[in-house]
């Protein structure tokens, strides 16, 4: 295990992903306001955005966002069903490159991994490997991906995202806390719209001013999670880059920008994250035997519940139905901030790939 004084972690995350592949798939589609996910029927579309193009982003359209408030921002958009088939054959190839350049790769989801690279010894090897990757995405694929290079998981995630499209940042140790300080609190994992509105009712605006309020304060305001947020705020994050091997779940989650209580918002959304974990679960090789899903409310309270299944499973079709059942029960009205899906009790694998985004507690 690494210090955090010498610890080197790189973030890889594709370039819209989904809509990047229709256009490679489609060039006439370049340039375009290209959405992909739920049919917006004119409007009146059930369902989620998937993901989008950059030029659909410039509408105000994002990933989770309702169909039909994307199509309210963009009716002019080309609107595609998502082909997960395709996206995860393209993600396999992306993770196989990922894979050489380090035994300590971590796929947290079908278009995002972490690798290690602690043992090479500084950050200006790390960003040769880390242009390297870039071509090699390119050549080898046709797409692009934008990459941060950090002493730790969560910076190197969001200096990934510092650049977007086709990015690069590296952020030295030394540099952390200047780079962290000016970016809006939103910009760490984990605190969506409602809670940066509440950390902006106190006035905290940026990392820099989270990483300085006093952390009891934080967490009379956003309960034990503030625990975690502040700490962050400050760089401080000792999580580790690991593979599969060994692990005992595979995990997803994602908060809504807007809490919802539409059930099929709700439905969509998780059915939408059980394929990403499931499609996960079968490339890595392995099966699992209970499916547990994840709610939590506006007031983040927050709920799991769990089936063990009659025998161990890739199959998308039981681990979909699984989950439907096991959803039912939070359909209710209230108000949701935030689904995740965790599959556990494996078996199988071999050479095996870790796939939680982020820590599945409640």
């Amino acid at each position: 295990m690494t210090t955090a004084g010498n610890r080197i972690v790189l973030h890889v995350d594709m370039d819209s992903f989904f809509a990047s592949i229709e256009i490679l798939r489609d060039p006439s589609l370049s340039g375009r306001p290209v959405i992909v996910g739920a049919d917006p029927r004119g409007g009146g579309g059930r369902g989620v955005v998937s993901t989008c193009s950059y030029e659909a982003r410039r509408y105000g359209v994002h990933s989770g966002m309702p169909i039909s408030r994307a199509y309210d921002l963009c009716p002019h958009g080309i609107y595609l069903p998502v082909d997960r088939p395709l996206y995860l054959q393209v993600s396999e190839r992306v993770m196989a490159i990922l894979s050489r350049h380090s035994r300590l790769f971590e796929q947290v989801s079908i278009d995002e991994a972490y690798l290690d690279l602690s043992d090479i010894g500084d950050f200006t090897a790390a960003e040769a490997i880390a242009a390297s990757i870039k071509q090699e995405i390119r050549e080898e694929t046709g797409l692009t991906c934008s990459v941060g290079v950090a002493p730790g998981k969560t910076v190197a995630k969001i200096a990934s995202d510092y650049r977007k499209p086709d990015g690069l940042t590296i952020v030295r140790p030394e540099e952390v806390a200047e780079f962290l300080a000016p970016l809006p609190v939103e910009k760490i994992p984990g605190i969506g719209r409602r809670s940066g509105e509440e950390l902006r009712r106190m006035g905290i605006v940026t990392i820099g001013d989270l990483a300085h309020r006093d952390i009891q304060e934080i967490v009379a305001h956003l309960g034990r999670p503030g625990i975690r947020v502040r700490r962050l705020a400050e760089g401080i994050d000792g999580a580790e880059v690991r593979s599969s091997e060994g692990r005992k779940s595979i995990s997803r989650e994602r908060t809504f920008d807007e809490d919802t209580s539409d059930p099929t918002v709700i439905a969509e959304t998780l059915a939408g994250l059980a394929e990403s974990v499931g499609g996960t679960l079968r490339s890595a090789g392995l099966r699992c035997r209970t499916v547990t899903i994840k709610v939590r409310y506006r007031g983040f309270q927050t709920y799991t519940r769990s089936k063990t299944l009659e025998r161990f499973t890739a199959d998308p079709g039981v681990i979909q139905r699984a989950v439907s059942e096991l959803l039912q029960p939070f359909l209710n009205g209230t108000d949701v901030r935030l689904v995740g899906i965790r599959l556990s009790n494996l078996e199988g694998g071999g050479r095996t790939r870790q796939a939680s985004i982020e820590e599945f507690c409640a």
